[in-house]
This record gives structure tokens, C-alpha cells and sequence, in this order.
């Protein structure tokens, strides 16, 4: 773990990673997409709230960072499915302690 905050790369590392998780939707997307591959739809209706048209922004953000990747299936209609790739499957651990965190505060905070 990082012991005195001091080391530049440290910082810069962890700013990329805050600058390509930003926003309160692209976690609950790579955690949606964390059980297998997902059309559109599935997502949205995993990821509670979100628009059409912010999903469709995420999923690029997403895809454009290589954590997701997009596939038209040749069907009529066609369907496009998203999965994780490797690089995204890489933060599983960090949802899953991301989770775990947010269980204890909630309960800390709201006493449930």
C-alpha cells in the first residue's frame, strides 16, 4: 500500500484510474457486465436510473478505455452484446472490495 503519499507516479496512477472510472455509472456497468455478456437492454435494466443515452455514452467511454468490448451479432434484427475484456475483468477485485466497503458504510452511516 502507499505509505507516505509522496510518489509522483503514484499520484498520476491513480488519477488515471479516477479519471476513467468518473462518474456514478461505469461501475455499476462493469459490475452489470461482470456476470457475462449482456445485450443493451440487460443493462439497462440491471443499472437502475440510467438513460438510454447515457448508457450509450458509458459503453463507448468504456469501450474506448478497452474494458469493454461491442459485437454485432448478425441476426434479424441484429443484436449488439457487450462483455468485459481481459483488462476489465482486471477490476473484479477492485468491485468486489468496492462492495464490501460500501456494505460497512451503509451500515455505519445508516445503521442497515
Amino acid at each position: 500500500m502507499l505509505t507516505d503519499g509522496t510518489c509522483p507516479a503514484s499520484a498520476l496512477f491513480i488519477k488515471d484510474a479516477l479519471e476513467t472510472m468518473e462518474g456514478r455509472w461505469k461501475l455499476l456497468i462493469l459490475f452489470s457486465l461482470s456476470a457475462g455478456p449482456k445485450r443493451f437492454t440487460q443493462i439497462a435494466r440491471d443499472v437502475k436510473g440510467i438513460t438510454d443515452k447515457t448508457l450509450s455514452r458509458e459503453l463507448k467511454l468504456l469501450e474506448a478505455n478497452k474494458l469493454v468490448t461491442r459485437e454485432v451479432i448478425d441476426s434479424f434484427p441484429p443484436t449488439v452484446e457487450y462483455a468485459l475484456t481481459e483488462h476489465g475483468r482486471s477490476l473484479e477485485k477492485v468491485l468486489e472490495t468496492l462492495q464490501l466497503w460500501g456494505a460497512a458504510h451503509r451500515k455505519e452511516v445508516i445503521g442497515k
